[in-house]
Protein backbone atom coordinates (compact mmCIF):
# COMPACT_ATOMS: atom_id res chain seq x y z
CA UNK A 1 0.00 0.00 0.00
CA UNK A 2 1.18 3.50 -0.77
CA UNK A 3 0.36 6.66 1.13
CA UNK A 4 0.72 10.32 0.42
CA UNK A 5 3.59 12.63 1.28
CA UNK A 6 4.39 16.31 1.50
CA UNK A 7 5.60 19.01 3.85
CA UNK A 8 2.92 18.09 6.37
CA UNK A 9 4.37 14.64 6.94
CA UNK A 10 2.89 11.36 5.87
CA UNK A 11 1.77 7.93 7.00
CA UNK A 12 4.10 5.22 5.73
CA UNK A 13 2.85 1.66 5.43
CA UNK A 14 5.11 -1.32 4.79
CA UNK A 15 4.34 -5.02 4.81
CA UNK A 16 6.45 -7.96 5.99
CA UNK A 17 4.59 -11.19 5.33
CA UNK A 18 1.28 -11.05 7.19
CA UNK A 19 2.45 -8.07 9.28
CA UNK A 20 1.90 -4.42 8.36
CA UNK A 21 4.06 -1.65 9.82
CA UNK A 22 2.40 1.75 10.03
CA UNK A 23 4.82 4.63 10.65
CA UNK A 24 4.03 8.24 11.47
CA UNK A 25 6.67 9.87 9.31
CA UNK A 26 7.35 13.44 10.37
CA UNK A 27 10.44 13.12 12.57
CA UNK A 28 11.50 16.78 12.29
CA UNK A 29 8.25 17.70 14.10
CA UNK A 30 8.33 14.75 16.53
CA UNK A 31 5.73 13.00 14.37
CA UNK A 32 3.05 15.54 15.23
CA UNK A 33 -0.03 14.60 13.21
CA UNK A 34 -1.33 17.02 10.62
CA UNK A 35 -4.84 17.02 9.17
CA UNK A 36 -3.47 15.50 5.97
CA UNK A 37 -1.85 12.67 7.97
CA UNK A 38 -5.17 12.05 9.73
CA UNK A 39 -6.89 11.88 6.35
CA UNK A 40 -4.31 9.36 5.13
CA UNK A 41 -4.84 7.18 8.19
CA UNK A 42 -8.61 7.35 7.81
CA UNK A 43 -8.24 6.16 4.23
CA UNK A 44 -5.68 3.47 5.03
CA UNK A 45 -7.39 1.77 7.99
CA UNK A 46 -10.34 0.26 6.05
CA UNK A 47 -7.95 -1.00 3.39
CA UNK A 48 -5.94 -2.82 6.05
CA UNK A 49 -9.03 -4.55 7.43
CA UNK A 50 -10.16 -5.54 3.94
CA UNK A 51 -6.80 -7.07 3.02
CA UNK A 52 -6.61 -10.75 4.07
CA UNK A 53 -2.83 -10.69 3.69
CA UNK A 54 -2.54 -8.36 6.71
CA UNK A 55 -3.18 -10.15 10.00
CA UNK A 56 -1.41 -7.90 12.51
CA UNK A 57 -0.14 -4.31 12.52
CA UNK A 58 2.71 -2.51 14.28
CA UNK A 59 2.39 1.26 14.80
CA UNK A 60 5.49 3.36 15.46
CA UNK A 61 7.07 6.77 14.84
CA UNK A 62 9.87 7.69 12.48
CA UNK A 63 13.22 8.71 13.92
CA UNK A 64 14.68 8.11 17.36
CA UNK A 65 13.01 10.83 19.44
CA UNK A 66 9.26 10.41 19.21
CA UNK A 67 6.40 8.01 18.74
CA UNK A 68 4.12 11.03 18.32
CA UNK A 69 3.40 14.24 20.20
CA UNK A 70 -0.19 14.25 18.95
CA UNK A 71 -1.91 16.81 16.80
CA UNK A 72 0.12 19.67 15.34
CA UNK A 73 -0.92 22.55 17.60
CA UNK A 74 -0.21 25.03 14.83
CA UNK A 75 -3.11 23.55 12.84
CA UNK A 76 -5.76 23.89 15.55
CA UNK A 77 -6.67 27.44 14.51
CA UNK A 78 -7.47 26.19 11.01
CA UNK A 79 -10.78 24.81 12.27
CA UNK A 80 -13.79 27.10 11.86
CA UNK A 81 -14.68 26.79 15.53
CA UNK A 82 -15.15 24.41 18.46
CA UNK A 83 -18.09 22.64 16.83
CA UNK A 84 -16.14 21.85 13.68
CA UNK A 85 -13.20 20.70 15.80
CA UNK A 86 -15.50 18.47 17.84
CA UNK A 87 -16.82 16.84 14.64
CA UNK A 88 -13.41 16.25 13.05
CA UNK A 89 -12.51 12.79 11.79
CA UNK A 90 -9.97 11.77 14.41
CA UNK A 91 -6.89 9.60 13.79
CA UNK A 92 -7.30 7.82 17.12
CA UNK A 93 -10.87 6.86 16.21
CA UNK A 94 -9.53 5.48 12.93
CA UNK A 95 -6.91 3.32 14.60
CA UNK A 96 -9.34 2.13 17.27
CA UNK A 97 -11.77 1.00 14.55
CA UNK A 98 -9.32 -1.61 13.23
CA UNK A 99 -10.50 -5.19 13.61
CA UNK A 100 -6.92 -6.35 12.97
CA UNK A 101 -4.75 -6.68 16.12
CA UNK A 102 -2.44 -3.68 16.62
CA UNK A 103 0.83 -3.33 18.57
CA UNK A 104 2.28 0.06 19.50
CA UNK A 105 6.09 0.22 19.40
CA UNK A 106 6.58 3.40 21.42
CA UNK A 107 10.05 4.60 20.53
CA UNK A 108 10.12 8.01 22.23
CA UNK A 109 7.71 10.77 23.25
CA UNK A 110 4.05 9.67 23.37
CA UNK A 111 2.45 12.94 24.40
CA UNK A 112 -1.09 14.22 24.00
CA UNK A 113 -2.62 12.56 20.97
CA UNK A 114 0.45 10.36 20.77
CA UNK A 115 -0.49 8.85 24.12
CA UNK A 116 -4.03 8.41 22.83
CA UNK A 117 -2.70 6.76 19.69
CA UNK A 118 -0.71 4.29 21.80
CA UNK A 119 -3.73 3.65 24.02
CA UNK A 120 -5.80 2.94 20.89
CA UNK A 121 -3.54 -0.05 20.17
CA UNK A 122 -4.17 -3.46 21.71
CA UNK A 123 -0.63 -4.04 23.02
CA UNK A 124 2.03 -1.47 23.92
CA UNK A 125 5.77 -2.10 23.98
CA UNK A 126 8.13 0.72 24.93
CA UNK A 127 11.71 1.68 24.31
CA UNK A 128 13.67 2.46 27.46
CA UNK A 129 13.82 6.01 26.05
CA UNK A 130 10.03 6.35 25.80
CA UNK A 131 7.97 8.75 27.90
CA UNK A 132 4.25 9.34 28.17
CA UNK A 133 2.12 12.39 29.01
CA UNK A 134 -1.48 13.60 28.79
CA UNK A 135 -0.03 17.05 28.26
CA UNK A 136 -3.09 18.93 26.97
CA UNK A 137 -4.09 20.27 30.40
CA UNK A 138 -0.95 22.41 30.49
CA UNK A 139 -2.22 24.27 27.42
CA UNK A 140 -5.77 24.79 28.63
CA UNK A 141 -7.71 21.83 27.28
CA UNK A 142 -7.98 18.08 27.67
CA UNK A 143 -7.54 15.15 25.30
CA UNK A 144 -10.40 14.15 23.05
CA UNK A 145 -9.15 10.96 21.42
CA UNK A 146 -10.31 8.67 24.21
CA UNK A 147 -7.52 9.29 26.70
CA UNK A 148 -9.71 9.35 29.84
CA UNK A 149 -11.68 6.19 29.09
CA UNK A 150 -8.68 4.32 27.75
CA UNK A 151 -6.44 5.26 30.68
CA UNK A 152 -9.20 4.28 33.11
CA UNK A 153 -9.36 0.87 31.43
CA UNK A 154 -5.57 0.44 31.44
CA UNK A 155 -4.07 1.77 34.70
CA UNK A 156 -5.10 2.25 38.34
CA UNK A 157 -7.46 5.16 39.00
CA UNK A 158 -4.97 7.22 40.97
CA UNK A 159 -2.31 6.90 38.27
CA UNK A 160 -4.81 7.85 35.56
CA UNK A 161 -5.84 10.91 37.58
CA UNK A 162 -2.23 11.95 38.13
CA UNK A 163 -1.48 11.78 34.41
CA UNK A 164 -4.65 13.64 33.43
CA UNK A 165 -4.54 16.35 36.12
CA UNK A 166 -0.84 17.22 36.01
CA UNK A 167 0.05 16.67 32.36
CA UNK A 168 3.51 15.69 33.58
CA UNK A 169 5.42 12.96 31.73
CA UNK A 170 6.29 9.56 33.12
CA UNK A 171 9.20 7.46 31.91
CA UNK A 172 9.09 3.93 30.56
CA UNK A 173 9.81 2.34 33.94
CA UNK A 174 6.84 4.11 35.54
CA UNK A 175 4.65 3.23 32.54
CA UNK A 176 5.54 -0.42 33.06
CA UNK A 177 4.90 -0.20 36.81
CA UNK A 178 1.35 1.09 36.33
CA UNK A 179 0.57 -1.29 33.46
CA UNK A 180 0.48 1.27 30.67
CA UNK A 181 2.95 -0.85 28.67
CA UNK A 182 3.65 -4.58 28.63
CA UNK A 183 7.42 -4.54 28.25
CA UNK A 184 10.44 -2.23 28.05
CA UNK A 185 13.14 -2.92 25.49
CA UNK A 186 16.45 -1.38 24.50
CA UNK A 187 15.88 1.12 21.66
CA UNK A 188 17.54 -1.14 19.08
CA UNK A 189 15.47 -4.11 20.21
CA UNK A 190 12.05 -2.44 20.16
CA UNK A 191 11.19 -2.76 16.47
CA UNK A 192 12.37 -6.38 16.14
CA UNK A 193 10.47 -7.36 19.29
CA UNK A 194 7.25 -5.66 18.15
CA UNK A 195 7.53 -7.25 14.72
CA UNK A 196 8.23 -10.69 16.19
CA UNK A 197 5.18 -10.40 18.43
CA UNK A 198 3.07 -9.27 15.47
CA UNK A 199 4.22 -12.29 13.48
CA UNK A 200 3.23 -14.59 16.34
CA UNK A 201 -0.25 -13.05 16.42
CA UNK A 202 -0.47 -13.17 12.62
CA UNK A 203 0.21 -16.92 12.78
CA UNK A 204 -3.02 -17.42 14.75
CA UNK A 205 -6.35 -18.01 12.96
CA UNK A 206 -7.42 -14.50 11.83
CA UNK A 207 -11.12 -14.85 12.68
CA UNK A 208 -10.30 -16.04 16.18
CA UNK A 209 -7.82 -13.17 16.65
CA UNK A 210 -10.38 -10.60 15.49
CA UNK A 211 -13.00 -12.18 17.76
CA UNK A 212 -10.64 -12.06 20.74
CA UNK A 213 -9.97 -8.37 20.07
CA UNK A 214 -13.68 -7.58 19.71
CA UNK A 215 -14.39 -9.42 22.93
CA UNK A 216 -11.75 -7.44 24.83
CA UNK A 217 -13.24 -4.17 23.60
CA UNK A 218 -16.74 -5.29 24.55
CA UNK A 219 -15.59 -6.24 28.05
CA UNK A 220 -14.71 -2.58 28.71
CA UNK A 221 -18.25 -1.37 28.15
CA UNK A 222 -20.54 -4.28 29.02
CA UNK A 223 -21.66 -5.62 32.35
CA UNK A 224 -20.27 -8.99 33.39
CA UNK A 225 -23.16 -11.20 32.31
CA UNK A 226 -23.62 -9.41 28.98
CA UNK A 227 -19.89 -9.64 28.28
CA UNK A 228 -19.84 -13.38 29.01
CA UNK A 229 -22.85 -13.93 26.75
CA UNK A 230 -21.18 -11.91 23.99
CA UNK A 231 -18.04 -14.02 24.42
CA UNK A 232 -20.08 -17.20 23.95
CA UNK A 233 -21.64 -15.82 20.78
CA UNK A 234 -18.21 -14.95 19.38
CA UNK A 235 -16.96 -18.38 20.40
CA UNK A 236 -19.81 -20.02 18.47
CA UNK A 237 -18.97 -17.97 15.37
CA UNK A 238 -15.29 -18.87 15.62
CA UNK A 239 -16.02 -22.56 16.17
CA UNK A 240 -17.99 -22.64 12.92
CA UNK A 241 -15.09 -21.44 10.76
CA UNK A 242 -12.89 -23.44 8.41
CA UNK A 243 -9.89 -22.42 10.53
CA UNK A 244 -11.38 -23.95 13.67
CA UNK A 245 -11.89 -27.23 11.84
CA UNK A 246 -8.31 -27.01 10.60
CA UNK A 247 -7.11 -26.30 14.15
CA UNK A 248 -8.84 -29.42 15.47
CA UNK A 249 -7.44 -31.50 12.63
CA UNK A 250 -3.93 -30.13 13.13
CA UNK A 251 -4.14 -30.89 16.86
CA UNK A 252 -5.24 -34.47 16.20
CA UNK A 253 -2.52 -34.96 13.59
CA UNK A 254 0.15 -33.25 15.67
CA UNK A 255 1.06 -30.72 13.01
CA UNK A 256 1.01 -26.95 12.58
CA UNK A 257 -2.32 -25.63 11.36
CA UNK A 258 -2.63 -23.80 8.05
CA UNK A 259 -5.10 -20.98 8.63
CA UNK A 260 -6.90 -19.12 5.86
CA UNK A 261 -9.02 -16.57 7.70
CA UNK A 262 -12.36 -18.21 6.92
Amino acid sequence: MASGSGDGGRIRFDQDGYVGVLTLDRPAKLNAATRSMSAELLELIPRIDEDPSIRAVVVTGAGERAFSVGSDIGELDRYDGPWHFRNRRDYCDALRSLRTPVIAAVNGYAYGGGLELALSCDIRLASSAASFAAAEIKLGWIGGGGVTALLAASVPASDAATLLLTGDPIDAAEALRIGLVSKILAPDDLSPAATELAHRIAARPPVAAAAAKANLRAAWSMGLEAAIQYERELQAVALGTHDAAEGRAAFAERRTGIFEGR
